[in-house]
């Protein structure tokens, strides 16, 4: 069992800046692919970004935010980052981290394909 938990949400006005990190317990972190997920009010929860285990350095981030938001990952601190500029009143949400432990050969970007979730973070971006 892997436990998540995100921080750094917060508000912020348009135009703004947030970094969401999102600490792991356990071991096996840099074998998990990792995910960010959101969830805005009477909304799906929809992929944002993910970032390939190691030793691969691939990520995948949704259309709405790509050039906008960062992912990195630092194994050696069991943390995920989510580095969001340029943030518009739409981003507003709650942000979900969350692991993929299957080792498959892709890059998960659905729901299903990730095994542990955080509690969420929220993040709310003004006009």
């Amino acid at each position: 069992q892997v436990r998540l938990v995100e921080s750094g949400g917060g508000s912020v006005q348009a135009g703004g800046s947030l970094r969401l990190s999102c600490a792991a317990s356990g071991s096996v972190f840099s074998t998990y692919d990792m995910g960010w997920f959101r969830q805005a009010p009477g909304k799906e929860r929809e992929f944002v970004a993910a970032i390939k285990r190691s030793p691969d350095i691939i990520s995948r981030y949704a259309d709405s935010v790509k050039g906008r938001f960062t992912i990195s990952r630092d194994n050696a601190k069991n943390t995920v980052y989510l580095q969001m500029d340029s943030l518009k009143p739409e981003d507003t949400a709650i942000y979900y981290c969350a692991a993929d432990r299957s080792l498959r050969a892709g890059l998960g970007i659905l729901r299903y394909e990730y095994h542990y979730w955080g509690q969420g973070t929220q993040v709310t971006v003004s006009s």
